[in-house]
């Protein structure tokens, strides 16, 4: 099943033209989010969770749908139906549920002016996306989690093909232009994301089997 059971009944702004809303996904037993971000009058939708119909259709019309990875189907083929909108995913994903409408690969310009950066490690089609414009957001997938009031962690090693990539992947995320950094798996970073990163490889162990409890 690619979609968690529960449904979000709220979205909230992350900042302007950012959106982003949570559940308890009951195939891992952690938090899953998801984001939208504005485009012109319309909305782009990140690796979408059911949210309540309602509640999301007052952000505005859905412009497309945006996958940062297999691992990540979501709810998209059910609002691809909903919306009549298309699916972007990466190229060289291993099969999903359904076939989407376009494949991507790194740098490609996708809606919303989001630019998919390729984060090996998770799986070998896995990316983050930079929306560059100010203040600069990133959107990690599957690289980290970080739950509320948890500090920022790297997602236990038994969800990845590759760990070690992991790592690899997270310092390439330093190279980037960004102000916020919002995740999958986790409560955004809005104030220094990128001393969290720092601070992130400096205490691991160099243990790709070891997640970092900090």
């Amino acid at each position: 099943m690619s979609e968690p059971k529960a449904i979000a009944t709220t979205i909230e702004s992350v900042v302007p033209g950012v959106w982003r809303w949570t559940v308890q996904d009951d195939r891992i037993g952690y938090e899953s989010d998801a984001h939208a971000v504005a485009s012109h009058d319309r909305i782009v939708l990140i690796d979408p969770l059911r949210v309540e119909t309602g509640v999301l259709e007052r952000l505005g019309p859905v412009e497309a749908i945006c996958l940062t990875a297999a691992c990540h189907q979501r709810a998209a083929w059910y609002y691809r139906r909903h919306f009549g909108v298309k699916v972007y995913a990466p190229e060289g994903t291993r099969p999903m549920d359904e076939e989407p409408d376009v494949r991507y690969r790194a740098d490609d310009v996708l809606p919303g002016d989001l630019r998919p950066i390729h984060t090996p490690g998770p799986e070998a089609a896995h990316y983050a996306f930079l929306l560059s414009r100010p203040p600069g957001v990133l959107f990690c997938p599957d690289l980290l989690s970080h739950g509320a009031g948890e500090d920022l962690a790297f997602v236990p090693a038994g969800y990845h093909e590759a760990p070690e990539l992991t790592r690899q992947s997270v310092r390439q995320l330093l190279n980037l232009d960004f102000a916020v950094l919002c995740f999958d798996h986790g409560v955004p970073i809005l104030d220094n994301p990128k001393t969290a990163l720092r601070t992130l490889l400096a205490a691991d162990d160099g243990d790709p089997a070891k997640p970092f409890e900090g």
